[in-house]
């Protein structure tokens, strides 16, 4: 054991500080010090005021002058303040307002002078900074200057010790400042030059000037840091770059990162001037189906970076819309995908350096938009992580019109980044040097130690929000000073012409060198202009339908696939309740008529497309089990905690099969789904909400990428989407996955929504959707089941999945005896039909109202988009009786599927004198009933309304007759089309129903 008399002169001052650390937290020192301080270490109770060496009679060594401790310890202290605090006071802000400072930085707090720091040898202090001081003094000067200049550092929430180390080394060191050299600096103002030239030409320049185009300037460094960022990832062994951004800047970027043409980033501007402006043009888009195209600052493009004696890397900025930061997960997804290698069974190969993800972002946008937390929360998650991403914070000090403190509670955007344990760096834009070395640092941690890093780019915005927008009205002081601050392509120019690197004519011969390019970009035809417009490595087929799939498989191959499911490796134990009610069953289902289950059928699914060399991905709050327990794809052995997954040892699997938990978030999840999907166009990725209804929380990836990805930027997703649907007297949460949502947004076939009633039609629907990944890639949305689940009447047998294909409408099994008699089609979608059509008994025996009825039919729209309007004209001209068909739902009728397919059920009834019926809830603001027993009431009114048939006389037949007299919708009233005798014109019609009025109870069910 040893006590403080042990060490002398700045040692003891040293050891000191560091027991005072190790106090308040023992990971805060190296373990040397913490073995030291365990051991039993204790500082004497009366600190000394000074230390000299202990006396020596064997040696004849001259004196050491006593050192006061108390000065050397607060010294230490300071030094300590400044790496972790120095940010505070250093010189971030182009404009000059000064940083918030902090008195734990001051001299004074710690009762020392600047005589005390000279007094004191440079050993106090420590570090790199140190070698080489004349004493304390000076090496504090020298750390001020490294941590409070134009550079700020913040890694004191790092938890790992030997990343603080290498930070503080690399700061200290100087080594990526000292890596800056003079080729590196002429570079950088050549490329300051295309950025600033290529700005004020949009700007002063008919027809451009005055159109929004988010202008990068005050923020133009972020040019040469991507340029260095790159450079460097494509010297450590990268493969792929992908970046995601918004708006401002985004011109810039396009034309000097991803090299887009100038004629063709000139060309998107509108001209109206130009014949037939207004009109669209080859320029703006393609000729793809349902394309749209976008606004130019939307748009993506994809270019091959080349350097001297490498590969060609690809470069893919990612398109986004204007919400702003939700393309992250988008962007994480595609890099994930690049990293992956799928053509061969068992989990993917990942190897990290294959791809770099690059995230641009806001400065009030970072903490404001919940998806950057999401986002980020995934980055060290096994199923998510992309070996770090480099984040980049355009910081122009002001979100849209509003001031830091009105858009954060923080002191800094990037605050967010420390729960994280994200490294941050923030950094003065107008100092290009610090952003290079700033830039070469972020690689380099990221190479090392496979995390992200965040670069604070703090300068600010030359015009307003854009280019149409007076910011003096809301920022008045700060743009008067904007207004008369030199550019930073001056700044650097001048500063190179002091250092003897460039004259001012050579600074004058590159902008105008820049200036005639413009020019030739400029008066460049629009055909050749339209050469460079796109370069979209998502192309979408214009192919109209998803027809011709094979989907049966053999059923040597089903039963094989289900012996692997089925079967556990020697030395794994199985949990013997799953044993009994999953594994067991599912090993005789096959010998079984309609024994085979949904996650049965699933998982049967899965194994057959591996084994047709198609990859799969699958993720979700607890997919690996299923939310309802009828997954268990992932089994745990309860004596030791092994896990093992069947299908990573499926017999004759050719493609990877990964499947994720994922945490607790829709938007980042679904969005990183859907890029990975994009990118990896040859797998078949699947995401489940662990409830329908869950998927609210990602609605901005649902609108804007994955139902119009296609429209606008000529995409190809083809991520699919469960969601569990179905009402089961749970209450308004989790009854409805919100289908109306899904069927809205469908336009033609730009997206594919389903809603099966058995386990075979989900079956094939899966092998349907992965055969035509890449011939016809389409998002699948599937309203997929809770109680029919394990329901028998959603049961398939083997031979439904060895022969047939998926059916986009099932007609009534009864319906070839008795077409003739049937003068009521019902017509309906998901678990409403087994309601429908059989009783609620232990064997679901079919009602006796569907059974005895002669005049009713029921029939089921199996996927609902693309509309099946072939299949669904030939079921109608299969009755030749029909006096009514009525939609049933159990969605009220302003919800669920009534309003997309009434117009459509309408076209083909039209030249019939047939009526149209809605038979459902009413209209309604929330989706279900809060109390089991109204559910119950709710649910029997409905299926007995479905088998109230109108006679030829004009009266029911069941129940009580009722009338037209009564108002559409909020009452509970049908609603009906007929054709008119003259024109065939549909012609509004109503009928009387009772109204069951609900009490608003809460609580939510699982099915069993």
């Amino acid at each position: 054991m040893s006590t403080l008399q042990d060490f002398y002169g700045p040692n003891a001052g040293y050891v000191l500080e560091l027991y005072e650390r190790y106090q308040q937290d023992p990971a805060s020192v190296d373990a040397d010090a913490r073995a030291l301080f365990a051991s039993g270490f204790t500082p004497p109770t009366d600190r000394p005021t000074s230390v000299s060496p202990p006396a020596d009679t064997r040696s004849v060594a001259p004196a050491i002058a006593p050192i006061d401790i108390v000065k050397v310890v607060a010294a230490a202290r300071l030094a300590r303040i400044v790496r972790e605090l120095g940010h505070l006071d250093a010189q971030l802000d182009p404009l000059g307002s000064p940083p918030p400072g902090d008195r734990a930085l001051e001299l004074a707090t710690h009762h020392l002078t600047t005589d005390d720091l000279a007094a004191l040898p440079a050993s106090v202090v420590g570090g790199p900074l140190a070698q080489g001081a004349a004493n304390a003094l000076e090496a504090v000067g020298r750390l001020r200057q490294a941590y409070s200049g134009a550079v700020g550092y913040e890694d004191d929430h790092i938890q790992v010790a030997e990343e603080r180390e290498w930070l503080r080394e690399a700061v200290e060191s100087a080594r990526f400042f000292a890596q800056v050299t003079p080729e590196d600096k002429r570079e950088v103002l050549e490329r300051l030059t295309e950025v600033d030239t290529f700005e004020q030409f949009l700007q002063k320049t008919p027809p451009y000037q005055g159109q929004k185009r988010f202008s990068i300037e005050g923020l133009d460094m972020m040019v040469p840091i991507l340029d260095a960022i790159i450079h460097c990832t494509a010297r450590t062994g990268t493969r792929e770059v992908v970046v995601g951004m918004a708006h401002r800047g985004r011109l810039n970027v396009l034309a000097h990162i991803l090299g887009k043409p100038y004629a063709a980033i000139l060309a998107e501007f509108p001209n109206p001037a130009a014949p037939g402006s207004g009109k669209k043009t080859a320029v703006s888009g393609t000729d793809a189906l349902g394309y749209t195209g976008d606004v130019k600052y939307h748009k993506g493009y994809r270019r091959g970076y080349v350097e001297k004696g490498l590969s060609e890397m690809p470069i893919t900025l990612v398109p986004n819309p204007s919400h702003l930061e939700f393309v992250n997960p988008a962007v994480e997804g595609r890099a994930r995908a690049a990293q992956e290698v799928r053509s061969s069974a068992g989990a993917p190969v990942r190897d990290k350096r294959a791809s770099l993800a690059i995230l641009i972002h806001g400065d009030a946008a970072f903490p404001g938009q919940g998806v950057v937390a999401e986002t980020l929360n995934l980055s060290q998650i096994p199923g998510y992580t992309v070996g770090g991403t480099i984040h980049i914070i355009g910081n122009n000090q002001i979100g849209f019109t509003t001031d830091p403190k009105d858009d954060r509670s923080t002191l800094y955007a990037s605050d967010l980044a420390k729960g994280f344990e994200i490294p941050i760096v923030h950094v003065n834009s107008d100092d290009p040097a610090s952003c290079i070395a700033v830039a070469r640092m972020a690689c380099a941690y990221r190479e090392k130690f496979g995390k992200d890093f965040l670069i604070d780019l703090i300068g600010y915005r030359r015009y307003g929000h854009n280019e149409t927008d007076e910011p003096a009205f809301t920022q008045p002081r700060m743009y008067e000073k904007i207004r008369s601050y030199p550019r930073i392509r001056e700044i650097w120019a001048k500063e190179l012409e002091r250092q003897g690197l460039v004259t001012r004519d050579e600074a004058e011969a590159m902008v105008t060198a820049v200036q005639a390019r413009l020019l030739e970009a400029k008066n460049t035809p629009p055909a050749a202009a339209a050469a460079g417009a796109t370069r979209n490595p998502d192309t979408l087929t214009d192919d109209p339908g998803a027809v011709g799939a094979k989907t049966a498989v053999s059923e040597d191959r089903l039963r094989s696939i289900n012996d692997a499911i089925t079967s556990v490796p020697n030395g794994f134990t199985a949990d013997a309740k799953l044993v009994k009610t999953v594994l067991g069953i599912r090993k005789t289902a096959l010998d079984q008529a309609n024994a085979i289950l949904w996650g049965h059928a699933e998982a049967l699914a899965l194994g057959s497309i591996l084994q047709d060399s198609t990859p799969i991905r699958m993720s979700g709050q607890d997919t690996e089990r299923g939310t309802f327990g009828h997954r268990n794809l992932v089994l745990h052995d309860p004596t030791n905690g092994k896990q093992y997954n069947p299908l990573l040892s499926l017999p004759g699997a050719k493609a990877s099969f990964a499947i994720y938990n994922s945490a607790l978030s829709e938007t980042a999840a679904l969005g990183f789904e859907y890029g990975y999907s994009v990118h990896a166009t040859n797998t078949l990725v699947i995401w489940e909400a662990q409830y329908g209804d869950f998927a609210n929380g990602a609605q901005v990836i649902i609108d804007q990428f994955i139902a119009s990805g296609n429209a606008k930027w000529n995409q190809s997703p083809s991520v699919v989407l469960l969601l569990p649907h179905g009402y089961e007297g749970g209450g308004p949460e989790h009854s409805s996955a919100r289908l109306e949502r899904y069927l809205q947004l469908c336009s033609g076939d730009n997206m594919r929504v389903a809603n099966c009633t058995t386990a075979a039609q989900y079956f094939h629907l899966l092998r349907r959707q992965a055969a035509q990944l890449e011939a016809v890639p389409r998002p699948l949305v599937v309203m997929t089941p809770k109680s029919l689940l394990r329901h028998p009447r959603a049961a398939s047998s083997l031979q439904d999945l060895t022969s047939g294909t998926f059916q986009p409408v099932l007609d009534d099994p009864r319906g070839t005896e008795r077409r003739a008699g049937v003068t009521r089609l019902v017509l309906c979608s998901g678990k409403i039909y087994v309601d429908l059509a059989y009783g609620a008994g232990p064997q679901f025996v079919p009602r006796d109202e569907y059974v005895s009825g002669s005049h009713v039919a029921i029939a089921r729209v199996e996927e609902l988009n693309p509309f099946p309007a072939r299949e669904v004209a030939s079921l109608l001209q299969s009755y030749p009786n029909l006096r009514e068909v009525a939609w049933v739902q159990e969605e009220p009728r302003n919800m669920g599927a009534w309003t997309f397919l009434q117009p459509r059920l309408a076209e083909l009834l039209s030249g019939r004198d047939c009526i149209l019926r809605y038979i459902g809830r009413p209209e309604a603001a929330s989706p279900a009933e809060g109390s089991a027993s109204d559910h119950a009431a709710e649910q029997n009114r409905i299926v007995a309304e479905a088998y109230r048939v109108v006679s030829a006389t004009g009266t029911e037949t069941t129940g009580k007759e009722t009338n037209g007299s009564g108002k559409n919708g909020r009452n509970g009233s049908t609603y009906g089309v007929k054709a008119s005798a003259k024109t065939g014109a549909p012609v509004a019609t109503t009928t009387q129903i009772t109204e069951v009025n609900s009490e608003r109870e809460g609580g939510d069910t699982v099915p069993a």
